[in-house]
């Protein structure tokens, strides 16, 4: 697959998960905000909790597929991605935080392939 095709797959899987979650009432803040320590790929708001949804796509399941992608070392970094948009964006500084993972697998990006863990993990 040429690196173009599997960026653009990328690109398409983050929008179908930002219209999923705008669809199921969220509200996007931001949209790949990097810093130095990584990049959120959707900060969403669903009432007065700040959503840190992180969007892994795979073309197929081999490895543990997209939800098996997020191993210690990219929680890691998501927290520190986290923290650091809290610091530039006070407004939210207080407001009760979570992770989500939109997971999508396959070729083609529908809605009945997004797996959505809302609170997947702890920081």
């Amino acid at each position: 697959m040429p690196v173009g095709s599997s960026r653009a797959a990328g690109i398409a899987a983050e929008q179908q998960a930002l219209e999923y979650l705008q669809q199921q009432g969220l509200t996007l803040l931001a949209r790949n905000w990097s810093c130095k320590g990584g990049e959120l790929d959707l900060v969403m708001l669903t009432g007065d909790t700040v959503v840190f949804a992180e969007v892994r796509y795979r073309m197929h399941a081999n490895w543990g597929g997209a939800l098996g992608s997020i191993d210690e070392r990219k929680r890691a970094r998501l927290i520190l991605a986290a923290q650091s948009f809290l610091l530039a964006e006070p407004q939210w500084a207080d407001s009760p935080c979570r992770f989500d993972v939109i997971a999508l697998e396959g070729m083609a990006c529908t809605a009945d392939k997004v797996n959505w863990l809302p609170n997947a993990f702890d920081c």
